[in-house]
C-alpha cells in the first residue's frame, strides 16, 4: 500500500466512522438539508468549500503554525452545526442564489473551525514528521471522498422521500434540520453544561 493510499484511507475512514466522525457528518448533512438531488452542482461546490476551509486550518494546526485551545474547538464544532441547522429552519423552502452563497460562506468559514478539530487526530498519526505535504493532501482528498459518500447517501434518501414519495420538501428540511440542531445543542451542553 502506498503512502497516498494509507492517508487517503485514513481521511475517508475518519469521516465514515460514524462513532467518531458523527459531528462532521451532522455538519455536512445540515449544509445539504435544504437542497434536492437536482442541486448536485451546488452541493458539490458546498462540500468542496468546506474541504478547502478545513484543509487550510488542518495544515496550519498540524504544522503548529496556529494553536487553538482544543476545548474551545470542541465547543465551536457543535456550535457551527447548530447555527447551520438553525438557519435552515428559518429559511424559505426554495433555495435562492443568495441562500446558496450564504451556505458557501458557512461551509468555508466553519470548515476552518472543523479543520482545527482534525489536527489533533492527524498530529497523532504523523508524529514528529515535518515533511507532511503529501500526507495532508492524501488525507484531505480522503475526507472529501468520505463527505461525498455521506452526501450521496443523504441525497438519495432525500430523492426517494421528497421526489418519489412526495414528502413535503419543507417538512423534510424542518425535520432533518431540527433533529441536527437538537443533537448539536446536546453536544454543546456536554462541553459546557449549564
Amino acid at each position: 500500500m502506498s503512502e497516498f493510499q494509507l492517508y487517503f484511507g485514513l481521511g475517508k475512514d475518519h469521516i465514515l466512522d460514524y462513532a467518531n466522525g458523527y459531528d462532521h457528518i451532522l455538519f455536512v448533512v445540515a449544509l445539504c438539508a435544504i437542497y434536492l438531488m437536482r442541486d448536485w452542482k451546488k452541493i458539490l461546490i458546498l462540500v468542496t468549500a468546506f474541504t478547502i476551509g478545513h484543509s487550510i486550518t488542518l495544515a496550519l494546526a498540524t504544522l503548529k503554525i496556529i494553536n487553538v485551545n482544543a476545548d474551545l474547538i470542541e465547543f465551536l464544532i457543535p456550535l457551527t452545526i447548530f447555527v447551520t441547522a438553525g438557519s435552515n429552519i428559518f429559511r424559505r423552502t426554495e433555495v435562492s442564489d443568495r441562500t446558496t452563497y450564504i451556505n458557501y460562506g458557512y461551509a468555508l468559514f466553519f470548515g476552518l473551525i472543523h479543520g482545527m478539530g482534525f489536527s489533533n487526530y492527524l498530529q497523532a498519526i504523523l508524529g514528529k514528521n515535518r515533511d507532511i505535504v503529501s500526507q495532508l493532501f492524501a488525507f484531505n482528498v480522503g475526507l472529501e471522498v468520505g463527505q461525498l459518500i455521506v452526501v450521496s447517501i443523504f441525497m438519495v434518501a432525500s430523492f426517494v422521500l421528497v421526489d418519489l414519495f412526495t414528502l413535503n420538501r419543507r417538512d423534510w428540511k424542518l425535520v432533518i434540520s431540527s433533529a441536527i440542531a437538537g443533537i448539536a445543542l446536546v453536544l454543546m451542553m456536554e462541553k459546557y453544561p449549564l
